[in-house]
């Protein structure tokens, strides 16, 4: 934590892209604790985005006192993004940069990500998007991996260091079936159903009309249980068949089609 304040301190201004999940979430809370009004932590909206995150953001920001706003992205302009190939996370990362590059411009900031170092080993190639347009990773830099993002989340008290990860919603659209309007809308309302059901934890991968439901193993059986308003909730958002994963969840598991060596993709390590 000394090594992140230090930088923050050192960078000055910074623009921080704020999802509202756990990561972002302790990066734009220090920042703005480090540097005050010169952090300004940023939202990208789009389709992609679910709207109860975007509600997140807003809420947290005020709960803080974070200087805050939001920018549309349009990375559904773009022809690669849509395509959903391997690369589609470096086509919404580079509309995420084209987005608030002029914010921070306008303040010569430098705009910061919460990668931390447990992302190095996955695959994102919008990590590669984002630092080939001058994006900084002070969680790498600072050594904090997943747990330590956590952990020193909880110390500060921060309501954020238990919230489940929420990727975006393209996250699941399998490789090769492009994103539209309308998968996503469909994921986001199959969601956020399933959420006032009690599964705080889920994914809904999107196969056509068929939505694939993943929650933890510990859940399967609840989602047996109550089967009945689960397929009505994923009917309700566009979906002919719903199906329980026997495998659970498993974040990024879409990306297993790729058979690419998940250790290379990433920033740079840390620096000493």
């Amino acid at each position: 934590m000394e090594r992140l304040r230090y930088d923050l301190a050192e960078l000055g201004r910074v623009v921080v892209a704020f999802s509202g999940g756990a990561d972002s979430s302790l990066l734009a809370w220090v920042a703005h604790d480090v540097l005050g009004d010169q952090a300004h932590a940023v939202t990208a909206v789009s389709p992609s985005l679910a709207n109860a995150e975007r509600d997140d953001c807003a809420a947290l920001a005020a709960e803080w006192g974070l200087r805050w706003s939001e920018v549309q992205t349009a990375e559904m302009e773009q022809a690669a993004y849509v395509a959903n190939a391997g690369d589609r996370c470096y086509w919404c990362k580079d509309a995420l940069m084209e987005a608030v590059a002029p914010l921070a411009e306008t303040t010569s900031a430098t705009v910061a990500l919460g990668v931390n170092t447990d992302d190095l080993s996955d695959h994102r190639p919008g990590q590669q998007a984002a630092e080939e347009r001058g994006a900084v990773f002070p969680f790498v830099d600072a050594g904090f991996s997943k747990a330590d993002v956590r952990e020193w989340s909880k110390r500060l008290g921060l309501r954020t260091w238990d919230k489940p990860a929420a990727p975006c919603l393209a996250s699941r659209i399998p490789y090769g079936t492009p994103v539209t309007l309308g998968a996503l809308a469909s994921v986001g309302d199959a969601e956020a159903a399933l959420r006032r059901l009690g599964f705080a934890e889920l994914r809904v991968r999107h196969y056509g009309d068929v939505a694939r439901i993943e929650v933890p193993d510990e859940r399967l059986a609840d989602v047996v249980a109550q089967r009945a308003a689960v397929v009505e909730a994923v009917r309700q958002a566009g979906y002919r068949y719903a199906t329980l994963d026997l495998e659970g969840l498993r974040s990024g598991n879409l990306n297993a089609v790729l058979g690419l060596d998940r250790s290379v993709s990433g920033p740079s390590a840390p620096r000493p």
